[in-house]
């Protein structure tokens, strides 16, 4: 049986680098390859062998180059990027431990799968230290191979994702960061990740101050159109006489003050991406308008005859609940559709556990930049941040940590320095406490009580909170509509 790990593989002995199957032993001709599989670098100074593995993992959906020297192999990594390096162990001239050295210094991170027919417990082990993914000995199993190989590619693949994520997020407005460990920012770090390379239209949410432009910006600069312009606007700071011309421009003299020909933010974000704050706060009369130029992707300026095409993503945020907006009439739904294709529901701080912490001890590094005193957080303080239930999301929470460099006296924030309704919070709960049976509630009262509290700590969202409680939007609303605070 084939080795299939290589403590495994220590056990065997040295054997030609092909088997002898009928697999291998004639021509055969070569599937077309899918060449989705990712870019390998076969590299072994047995010109046959290299013919033959490169033909096979062609057939099972690579692209593959190969190279008889190491020298030739490090010209090609240097030329180009890989996914996978797949090298023979025993070479002339530089050989594959070498190799595997000289590949992860060029591209770091690497997957380099070494296959020789030598199984000293030595030769595994240099493999690894010179940072080896992989070791597997000869002779070769093709199909296990390629399944080694797919899947040094797939984290390869998956490593420069994070990476690449891990950049864009740090040059997110300056000292902005989207920072988190807690399960519900992972999903959010990953669905960017998933969404940032499609042009499907995104709309984010999420309450007041948790950082919706933040992530606006982080699909931008995690796809293709980085170099591009990003655009913002907040819908509800624009007055509603002049929204359209703000978004699709005007000509001269469509109005008064309009003296010159001027483009809308659709033409001006071209091949970026415009960002539509507070989309909730969008007038009903130009919703339409909005929706035909989703649809469309052309925009008509103020005043002008002809419609100028746009190639622009639209990424749209709100802390509404445009669900209930459609409901009361105050929200198309035929936009509502168009603009929410991908959902980015952001959790609010007190939903983030240990985040705050994370994120407070940024916003300490950041102001503390300023000369003052503090850098760090006492543990006393710590338990208070934690405590609270930031209703002003991480925006209070960076105006608390400001405010508390400013007061500070030590080297570290303690709670004197923060604001008394951090300090004095008492967290709200049901209480069942009580002198006899006649005090107790209820299973109904109980049952509001909660569905308000959840109510609350999902900032009002009634689709949220739905989602929470395991109802459909209208029990929940009937549910509110017989009971009073």
């Amino acid at each position: 049986m084939q080795p299939h790990t290589m403590l495994d593989a220590l056990e065997s002995t040295d054997a030609p680098l092909l088997a002898e199957t009928p697999a291998n032993t004639a021509a055969r001709p070569v599937a077309k390859p899918d060449r989705g599989g990712g870019h390998l670098l076969v590299v072994d100074d047995d010109e046959p062998t290299c013919e033959f593995l490169a033909t096979t993992l062609q057939a099972a959906g690579f692209d593959v180059a190969w190279e008889t020297t190491a020298d030739a192999a490090m010209a090609q990594l240097r030329a180009r990027g890989f996914d996978a390096v797949l090298t023979d162990l025993n070479m002339s001239g530089m050989d594959g431990l070498a190799l595997c050295r000289a590949a992860t210094d060029v591209q770091p991170g690497l997957p380099v799968i070494v296959v020789t027919g030598n199984t000293d417990l030595e030769a595994a082990i240099a493999a690894i230290r010179a940072g080896a993914y992989d070791f597997i000995t000869k002779p070769v199993d093709t199909k296990l191979l390629a399944h080694q190989v797919r899947r040094a590619v797939g984290v390869h693949e998956l490593q420069n994702r994070v990476s690449r994520l891990e950049r864009e997020l740090a040059k997110v407005s300056g000292n902005g960061k989207l920072i988190g460990q807690s399960r519900a920012m992972r999903e959010v770090f990953e669905l960017i990740s998933r969404v940032a390379d499609s042009e499907a239209n995104v709309l984010v949410t999420g309450e007041s101050g948790t950082g919706k432009e933040l992530v606006a910006r982080a699909i931008h600069e995690a796809s293709g159109r980085a170099g591009r312009p990003f655009v913002a606007v907040n819908c509800a700071a624009v007055p509603a006489s002049l929204i359209e011309s703000e978004l699709f421009g005007h000509v001269k003299g469509a109005f008064t003050d309009a003296r010159r020909d001027r483009d809308g933010l659709f033409v001006q974000a071209e091949g970026g991406t415009l960002f539509l704050d507070e989309i909730g706060e969008l007038p009903i009369e130009m919703q339409p308008k909005l929706l035909r130029a989703l649809q469309e992707r052309k925009v008509r300026a103020v005043g002008g005859d002809g419609e100028t095409p746009f190639d622009t993503r639209i990424v749209t945020a709100t802390n509404r609940d445009l669900e209930a907006e459609v409901t009361a009439d105050r929200f198309r739904e035929d936009l509502l559709y168009r603009i929410d294709v991908v959902r980015v529901e952001l959790p609010p701080l007190r939903m983030r556990g240990h985040d705050v912490l994370l994120l407070a001890q940024h916003f300490v590094e950041k102001y503390a930049n300023a000369g003052r005193q503090a850098t760090r957080i006492s543990e006393s303080a710590a338990e208070k941040l934690l405590a609270y239930d930031w209703p002003g999301n991480v925006r209070e929470l960076e105006n608390t940590i400001e405010r508390a460099i400013a007061l500070s006296r030590f080297d570290a924030i303690s709670v004197e320095d923060l604001p008394r309704k951090i300090t004095e919070f008492r967290s709200s709960s049901v209480e069942l406490d009580a002198e006899s049976p006649t005090e107790l509630l209820t299973l109904e009262q109980l049952e509001d009580r909660y569905v308000r509290k959840v109510l609350a700590m999902a900032g009002g969202n009634k689709t949220r909170a739905a989602q929470i409680l395991g109802i459909d939007r209208r029990s929940l609303y009937r549910r509110l509509e017989k009971t009073t605070p």
